[in-house]
């Protein structure tokens, strides 16, 4: 079987600080090089109500109200968090060879909530990344060029419109 090239990993949380914060939905989905999908898994983190209260709060959780609500909702149906690290870790081992490069939007701050929640993941990821968003700072900085991306904030849309938004900048002509 061919190997994927490329991990696209989102994350939903209860918010940024990996410390302070806890995973509460990932998509993950393996593509070669040329972005297309050979396999694609889903999860839901379990975690505290009472986190989930204290943390999912404030300006952006009120915004997106609809994105939390469900999130709060599907919560029932989670995992313990090293339940879904090893479902993710099989994944990674049936689909990717030796070296594991994660891909995604800001894919610097979904690696540190990986990095603390599911170091045995971490380990199996390359150290450098292919980060969507500083493709979108050089397009909107140097081009003009923006992409409007669906702001659905749960994990599969997130992904799957980060995986568009590269197609995208590709496909790019001046």
């Amino acid at each position: 079987m061919k190997k994927a090239k490329l991990l696209w990993v989102d994350l939903e949380m209860t918010g940024l600080d990996p410390k302070e914060d806890r995973i509460l939905e990932l998509a993950a989905i393996a593509t070669d090089w040329d972005l297309e999908p050979m396999a694609e898994m889903t999860a839901v983190v379990r975690v505290p109500e009472e986190l989930m209260q204290k943390r999912m709060v404030g300006e952006f959780w009120e915004k997106n109200a609809e994105s939390r609500d469900g999130l709060m909702a599907q919560n029932t149906e989670g995992k313990e968090t090293k339940e879904v690290e090893k479902k993710l870790l099989e994944f990674i081992e049936q689909y990717f060879g030796k070296e594991v490069i994660l891909a995604g939007n800001s894919i610097h701050q979904d690696r540190k909530f990986i990095d603390q929640e599911w170091p045995v993941v971490s380990q199996r990821l390359h150290y450098r990344m292919l980060d969507v968003s500083a493709w979108k700072v050089v397009f909107e900085g140097r081009f003009g060029k923006h992409f409007t991306k669906r702001e659905a904030h749960r994990a599969l849309d997130d992904i799957k419109g980060s995986i568009e938004e590269l197609k995208w900048y590709l496909e790019m002509k001046k």
